[in-house]
Order: C-alpha cells, then sequence, then structure tokens
C-alpha cells in the first residue's frame, strides 16, 4: 500500500503541476511596442523560463476585443488573467464576475472585487527624475513633452515631467503636446516625429514621449535631429544610443512576472497596489547606451532626489488627485 501510494503520488505530480495556467491580454500596440506591452511580455517570458510554465497570450487590436479575450482565457481554465492597460478595466470587471474562483490582475487600472489585484504605478515620481536630468542637460532652457492618449494617466507623467524640470530651474519652459484622444495615438510613430520635431523647431532640446509605440517617432527626430529624447516604460536607451538621454522606466515587467509567480505558489491576493521609487516601481534607467550623457552631478541630484521622495521630504504632487498640476 505504501509503494503504491509512492506511485500514486509520482504520477499525480505532474498532472497538479500542470493544472496551473498562465494568461495575459496584451493591449493596443501589441507585444513587441518596445514600451509598454513589452514590458509585460518580458515579465510573463521572465516566469515562463524561471518556472518552466508556458503560458496563453492574446493581443487585442480593437477595443472591442478585450472583454471577450479576458473571457477566452478563463474559459480555457486559466488560473490567473493578467489584462494589461487601464482599458482592460471595464472588460474585467464584467468577466471577472462570471468566474469568480479565476484570479485577474489588471496592470495600471483598478477593479474593485475580490479575485482581481489591481497594480498602479507612481508614474509621477519617476517623471519627477527623469524632468530634473532633462532640466540639467538641456542648453536652452526648454524641454519638452509628447503623450500619447490624452487622459490623466499621460498627465500625471507629464506633470511630475515638469515639476521636475523647475525643481532644478524654476524658469525653464516646458512644452507639452498630445498626441490624440483615441487609442490610435499610442500607435501613431510618424506623428511623434512630428510633435518632437515641432518642439525641437520651438527651442526644445530634450524631449520626454509618454506614447507607447508613438513614441518611437520623438527618439527617431532626436537622432535626426542630434537632440535628446527621453524613453518610457521600458529601458528605450539602446534604441537611439547616444541621443537617448535615459528612459523612465516603469516595472510593468515585474508585476506580470509577481502576479503569477504567487498565482502559482499561493500567495497571489486580490486588492490594490501602488507602486512607486519605494518599490522600485519606477526608476531611471543608466547603462551603457547613455552613461556619458549622465554627469556624475546630474546622477548625484537625482539619487538625492529619489531618497528624498521615499522619504516623503520631498513631495511630487500627482495630477490624478484633483486633474491639476501645481506647474505649467
Amino acid at each position: 500500500l505504501t509503494l503504491l501510494a509512492g506511485v500514486a503520488a509520482i504520477l499525480a505530480g505532474p498532472a497538479a503541476a500542470q493544472q496551473f495556467q498562465a494568461a495575459i491580454v496584451f493591449d493596443m500596440g501589441g507585444k513587441f511596442d518596445k514600451s509598454f506591452n513589452e514590458a509585460a511580455y518580458n515579465g510573463a517570458e521572465r516566469f515562463k523560463k524561471e518556472a518552466n510554465v508556458n503560458y496563453l497570450e492574446f493581443e487585442v487590436t480593437n477595443e472591442t476585443q478585450r472583454e471577450q479575450a479576458l473571457r477566452n482565457m478563463a474559459r480555457r481554465n486559466a488560473t490567473i488573467v493578467v489584462g494589461i492597460g487601464f482599458a482592460q478595466a471595464a472588460g474585467m470587471e464584467v468577466v471577472a464576475k462570471e468566474f469568480p474562483n479565476v484570479k485577474f490582475t489588471i496592470i495600471d487600472g483598478v477593479v474593485d472585487l475580490p479575485n482581481v489585484q489591481s497594480v498602479t504605478f507612481k508614474e509621477h515620481e519617476g517623471s519627477f527624475l527623469v524632468g530634473m536630468m532633462a532640466a540639467q542637460a538641456s542648453k536652452t532652457n526648454q524641454v519638452g513633452f509628447v503623450g500619447g492618449m490624452d487622459i490623466p494617466l499621460i498627465r500625471a507623467f507629464a506633470c511630475g515631467y515638469a515639476q521636475g524640470a523647475k525643481f532644478v530651474r524654476p524658469n525653464i519652459n516646458v512644452l507639452q503636446n498630445m498626441t490624440g484622444t483615441t487609442p490610435a495615438a499610442w500607435r501613431d510613430p510618424t506623428r511623434g516625429g512630428e510633435l518632437a520635431r515641432s518642439q525641437y523647431d520651438r527651442g526644445a532640446d530634450v524631449v520626454y514621449a509618454a506614447a507607447g509605440g508613438t513614441g518611437l517617432g520623438v527618439l527617431q527626430a532626436a537622432k535626426d535631429m542630434k537632440k535628446l529624447a527621453i524613453g518610457v516604460d521600458s529601458n528605450q536607451n539602446y534604441l537611439q544610443p547616444g541621443f537617448v538621454l535615459t528612459s523612465m522606466v516603469k516595472r510593468v515587467d515585474n508585476a506580470v512576472y509577481n502576479a503569477f509567480k504567487t498565482a502559482r505558489d499561493g500567495s497571489w491576493k486580490g486588492g490594490a497596489r501602488v507602486l512607486g521609487l519605494a518599490e522600485d516601481g519606477v526608476g531611471i534607467a543608466i547603462d551603457e547606451h547613455n552613461r556619458k550623457l549622465v554627469s556624475p552631478e546630474m546622477e548625484k541630484a537625482v539619487g538625492q532626489a529619489r531618497d528624498a521622495i521615499i522619504k516623503g521630504t520631498l513631495k511630487v504632487a500627482d495630477y490624478r488627485a484633483n486633474n491639476t498640476c501645481p506647474v505649467r
């Protein structure tokens, strides 16, 4: 009997392990947008390699697909379904109610249900740091910002950036343009390049892009005009080395990886998680591609500001608190 029990346990082991199924639904722009979605993809891939567990995936190409994609994952016996982007919130709220035994994690959105984990970020904190760097690097006393879809989330990036720039130079001029008001604003690098070139022509010599795939046009414009740009979400320093001052890294990869890992090991919890500098949820990227652009003085000042923000002695206003920014 003991021998039979041991054999049964061995046979049940792999079957039990295979019962775990992870799934992810990428948003508009695709998993290789070199920005937000790609950061999520990198987190899923890290889990896959470390745990040796495959995951289901779907790339949304039409706004109407989100809810059905989430539902299809749940129907395919997913243990956890991760939805990338705030636009997944409405669909996830519906589907999570239909499948109360399935775990859901939404990145950049909030769904208040017991089987949903909502992960958001303090983008304004990371943007403050790159705003400081932009002001320190600027020779014209003008810097720029190109946002994607005009929503409070992107306004928070812009506001944090302006606060950081003016923390260094109170009289600096910050130019700002949004790409559009529809999801198409995330995937229009041509328009991103046009907006960046316009800002460079008006005197800006550093432009921060928070626009998903649209931001690739901003980085290209920086290279073409021999100016500087700042990347976002993923480390984009390598895309145009020598012309990307830094990237405001948003650790979407960690959020996805942790969602999958905790769902598998049983420690996953629903509720809200907010990740800022203190949680290593946002930060700046310094590597071999931008090392020569970042002076020791710049790095020291940013490090001191980071420590002060974490300690609470330096406050960065979040545009989303009341839909206003204290600086322009």
